[in-house]
């Protein structure tokens, strides 16, 4: 979706294949392990959800970084958001602040003072404010997707899914990806 989007948009898009099943342990990597049917059930005894991937964030973020500081890129945008705070450690406001002094400190930026900075707009937003932002800038919902079983059509019973669902019912709409599924006959 994000190659179909990016290409709608005339944006360059490169995709690059990170194994993440061979480096880290998590539900969303690995097909053995059992998505969590519900927010009430995902959360292991420890309160980590079994979805959190470990440091993926910080590892897509010094990814970010070596490709942008090639390419004299210094901003780098996030998308995390209070729903998964603080959850997830790598999606707090203390991660972003951290990692980026940890990026200048370790890219080229601590001799040239070229800085980077991390831009994470919805950190503090709920599911509904970030829909209604996306609403307001144009974004296509039809061809978005938040299911943790990593399928266009969702499953409609994972914390991910269970989120969107009452973020959209808040807001009164029904899913634009739901209404496109249905009029291509898929749900």
């Amino acid at each position: 979706m994000a190659e179909k989007i990016a290409t709608a948009f005339n944006i360059i898009y490169h995709k690059i294949n990170i194994p993440m099943k061979d480096l880290v342990v998590s539900a969303l990597t690995d097909q053995n392990r059992e998505i969590p049917d519900s927010l009430n059930a995902a959360k292991d005894k420890n309160g980590i959800p079994y979805t959190y991937v470990p440091f993926r964030n910080g590892i897509f973020l010094s990814l970010a970084a070596a490709y942008g500081e090639s390419r004299g890129i210094f901003n780098l945008i996030t998308g995390f958001n209070v729903v998964d705070t603080p959850d997830y450690p790598d999606t707090t406001e203390v991660f972003v602040t951290r990692m980026e002094a940890a990026i200048n400190q370790g890219t080229s930026s601590s001799i040239t003072g070229q800085r980077f900075r991390i831009h994470a707009p919805l950190i503090k937003k709920t599911k509904p404010e970030i829909i209604q932002t996306g609403l307001g800038l144009g974004a296509d919902y039809s061809y978005s997707i938040s299911c943790y079983r990593g399928n266009e059509v969702p499953c409609f019973a994972c914390p991910a899914c269970e989120i969107r669902m009452k973020a959209f019912k808040k807001l009164h709409m029904e899913d634009p990806l739901v209404l496109r599924l249905k009029k291509e006959g898929r749900l």
